[in-house]
């Protein structure tokens, strides 16, 4: 996949050595050609010194071509610019824009950006694991709406199915990891004791699983 990353900050820098790694064909465009530094010397990709929505740029950086495009620069405006750019002139299939302030989100949503608010997702997480520390929470999703997290199978479900563990639309077994392997369960699988089960989780129903798990009286 050819993919052009605005902006060389942390995360900016951090996209795009993962995606290189794996394969894909990146190039990083930043106005302050030091910036760079941070991609490290083992990155292969492209490095264009400019600014990230100047059409000219975006050419030289192969948009015509290009199959996705981030905008992870630390200026909503320019990310906006550049994503609306990249979508709906040279119409990049994928295209994901980094927001700080959230309430901007939603407009940009309406125009069929992907946004990424850091600050709603860092509040979300900050909020989570101050909430429900008992739950490890592995990833989330969204603005925080859904979240992968972890917890040991409780006794008291241990030898009954999947299926009585699980809230269709809020509360849902993705895995279980059992002796060090993982697997899927079906809905009829049977937790085992020592079993650790990884959950799809909606926000809301962060409080029902701590009950559903014995972690919270109810």
């Amino acid at each position: 996949m050819k993919v052009i990353v605005m902006g060389c900050g942390k995360v900016g820098a951090q996209v795009s050595q993962r995606l290189e790694a794996e394969g894909h064909e990146v190039t990083v465009i930043d106005p302050e050609p030091a910036s760079f530094a941070l991609l490290g010397p083992g990155f292969r990709g492209r490095r264009l010194s400019g600014v990230g929505f100047d059409q000219k740029v975006l050419l030289d950086a192969g948009i015509e071509q290009a199959e996705a495009f981030a905008a992870t620069s630390t200026s909503d405006t320019a990310n906006i610019v550049a994503a609306r750019i990249a979508r709906t002139i040279y119409h990049v299939p994928r295209v994901v824009c980094r927001l700080y302030d959230p309430r901007r989100a939603e407009i940009y949503k309406r125009l069929g950006l992907i946004t990424i608010s850091v600050t709603t997702w860092g509040a979300e997480r900050i909020y989570e694991l101050l909430s429900h520390a008992e739950l490890d929470t592995l990833l989330s999703f969204g603005q925080g709406q859904v979240a992968l997290v972890e917890a040991e199978v409780p006794s008291h479900l241990v030898g009954r199915s999947v299926s009585q563990g699980s809230v269709p639309g809020e509360i849902i077994v993705v895995a279980i990891t059992r002796q060090g392997e993982a697997f899927l369960p079906i809905l009829g699988s049977e937790f085992r004791q020592g079993d650790v089960v990884q959950y799809a989780v909606h926000a809301s129903a962060l409080e029902r699983l701590e009950m559903l798990l014995g972690l919270k009286g109810g």
